[in-house]
């Protein structure tokens, strides 16, 4: 039999495939999938659990005029294999490749980003609606997996969804690979459930239906009285009408690895024009990968491995995750307040040491940062000591929690801001670019960007311990990058906790940083300008404006947006002072930043110490 894989003529070709050919197909873009991850890293076992789901949909729908948005995004590797992009599969994640996240200037498959979960469902309701008032054909389709069903957007989106005739053009497809959220008892209620899914159900179904209701006097009524007895009949067998109370006609659960069944639901579902329709689907995560269907945790989200070996992948001691992570344990040993909460990401966090040890004062609130946020300060507001780990990208999600729930009530609460400043390949939606600009922003949010393993440890302590309000501590991804200037052995590596440190040699220019980009400023330095590091970033500390305030020009460097960055407020309360001098400010100035690795980014932002002294001596970046 000839690949169809390589045949070129995907994803149309699909339509006039046997299932064995489909199956056959399936199993080519499991070793695609398994051969590339493993080299480029990204999203492994949630992609291998739905490649029967998106074929099926490919064989049934006609992307792009039946719209795909994936969510979480990470989860349509296979999607973009059947859309004209295996060419180029190898160079997922990767510099110049393709994005490891729909994309819509990568293709015109890609409806929509979604980076961040639990999103799909609200877009699809703008797409369904948007093509409702253009006239123009096709479904709006949200594939949206049961982790998603824990974020709050998600109810918003189906509580929407259900106004009468709004949104008949709209599919959900929640790929549930975990919990069941309808959940299928007995015999009667597969029977059910396999019946519901096929074409003759919703036939017999609305003749059934139209014949009563035009029964003169009785027929309404017999209608209403069978409806009524129906429902009652279906949330005993299902334990939840949730769906079809909110207006969608629900089909499933059907086997997620069974292309027929898939082909057959999907095809009922593109039939149905009377109202939106939920389609529950089953699948198994790490599919056709036994390492990965054993521990799907460990293979989530993965760097470069070995398939062949058995073992799952660890999380790194050596980061800077694992350092605060055990730091926490410490602290909760000597103090029962301390809690720990996560938004569903206790390994990536290092959260799951805590976990190990308390477990009773262990929070894992699922995809929900915004009520993460609010959670800790009703902890806080009842004497405990919470602190809540998160990457910097996903607590721009909490922003508003942030403000209005904590700060505003001067909230004792610690934020541990993981993966803060570039992150590499995961590209724009997952940069820590942006936590600065707002954390500084609000008042009463104190925050520090330690930059050694050991700052971070102290500077966790005194958050945690000392400091009122909501303190922030950010920390990047990855490992400790030590200084590799001779002229700074021994220095900047501070046994006590303080705000900033000044490195002076009577230098007229003054070389200002925090955090990681420190490094590169120290080395940077050939004994021409004096350095300051900032290790409290905001509110900024008094002595290190004073310290600053001498120098007759000024570069301030930042692993940050320049807009709204520390900079900014650097420069502003120098000017307060009636600073006149010369200011210079690196940072990545207003875009997002597409996915690289770190030391390309740094270079092409002017960020690394060759652009540092590019600036120093008058150069453009």
């Amino acid at each position: 039999m000839n690949s169809i894989l390589r045949s070129g003529e995907l994803p149309g070709i699909l339509k006039d495939c046997s299932v064995e050919q489909l199956e056959e197909l399936c199993g080519e873009i499991r070793k695609v999938l398994i051969e590339t991850v493993s080299q480029t890293g990204g999203h492994l076992a949630s992609n291998l659990g739905v490649v029967e789901l998106t074929v099926a949909l490919h064989t049934v729908f006609e992307s792009p005029v039946d719209q795909f948005i994936f969510d979480v995004g990470h989860q349509c590797y296979t999607h973009k294999i059947l859309t004209g992009r295996l060419d180029q599969f190898m160079s997922l994640r990767q510099q110049g490749g393709i994005s490891g996240f729909p994309k819509p200037k990568e293709s015109e498959h890609d409806i929509f980003i979604t980076g961040h979960s639990s999103t799909s469902i609200s877009a699809a309701c703008g797409f369904a609606a948007a093509k409702k008032i253009k006239g123009e054909p096709g479904k709006a389709i949200a594939i949206i997996g049961d982790g998603a069903f824990t974020g709050g957007m998600v109810y918003e989106g189906l509580n929407n969804a259900g106004y009468p005739d709004a949104y008949k053009n709209l599919i959900v497809v929640l790929n549930d690979n975990e919990m069941s959220i309808s959940k299928n008892v007995g015999g009667i209620a597969r029977y059910l459930a396999s019946t519901r899914t096929k074409k003759s159900y919703l036939k017999i179904k609305r003749a059934t239906k139209w014949l009563l209701n035009h029964i003169p006097f009785i027929g309404p009524k017999i209608s209403q009285s069978i409806s009524n007895s129906k429902s009652v009949l279906k949330e005993a067998l299902y334990h939840s009408t949730l769906f079809e109370d909110l207006g969608f006609e629900y089909l499933g659960p059907v086997d997620g690895h069974n292309i027929k069944k898939l082909i057959e639901v999907f095809r009922v579902a593109k039939a149905n024009n009377e109202k939106p329709v939920f389609i529950h689907v089953n699948t198994i995560k790490g599919k056709g990968f036994t390492s990965a269907e054993e521990n799907p945790g460990a293979y989530h989200g993965i760097s470069t491995i070995d398939i062949d070996d058995p073992n799952p992948p660890q999380l790194s001691e050596d980061s800077y995750s694992s350092v605060f992570g055990r730091a926490l344990v410490r602290f909760g040993r000597n103090d029962e307040r301390v809690c720990a909460v996560t938004a569903a990401m206790k390994y990536a966090t290092g959260l799951h040491y805590f976990r190990k040890e308390f477990p009773d004062r262990f929070f894992d609130v699922g995809i929900a940062e915004a009520h993460a946020v609010t959670f800790s300060a009703a902890l806080a507001q009842s004497g405990m000591l919470p602190v809540f780990a998160v990457y910097s990208t996903f607590l721009q999600r909490a922003y508003d929690q942030v403000l209005h729930d904590a700060a505003i009530g001067e909230i004792h609460l610690v934020l541990a801001v993981d993966r803060a400043g570039i992150v590499g390949d995961d590209g724009e939606t997952h940069q820590g670019m942006f936590d600065p600009s707002f954390l500084s922003a609000i008042p009463n949010v104190t925050v520090y960007s330690p930059y050694t393993y050991d700052e971070l440890e102290q500077t966790l302590k005194k958050a945690i311990f000392d400091l009122p309000g909501v303190v922030a501590v950010r920390y990047p991804r990855g490992g400790q990058i030590n200084i590799a200037n001779d002229a700074f052995t021994g220095k900047f590596q501070t046994q006590s906790i303080c705000s900033y440190e000044l490195f002076s040699s009577d230098q007229a220019v003054l070389v200002c940083s925090y955090g990681r980009e420190f490094v590169q400023c120290a080395n940077a330095y050939k004994g021409d300008f004096d350095l300051l590091r900032l290790n409290q970033i905001a509110p900024l500390p008094g002595g290190a404006l004073d310290a600053a305030f001498g120098y007759s020009k000024i570069i301030f460097v930042e692993e940050g947006m320049k807009q709204g960055g520390i900079g900014e407020h650097f420069i502003a309360a120098l000017k307060e002072m009636d600073y006149t001098g010369e200011f210079r400010h690196i940072g990545v100035d207003a875009q997002f930043l597409p996915q690289s690795t770190y030391e390309f980014a740094l270079w092409e932002n002017g960020l690394d110490a060759e652009g540092i002294r590019k600036i120093l001596h008058g150069g453009v970046v």
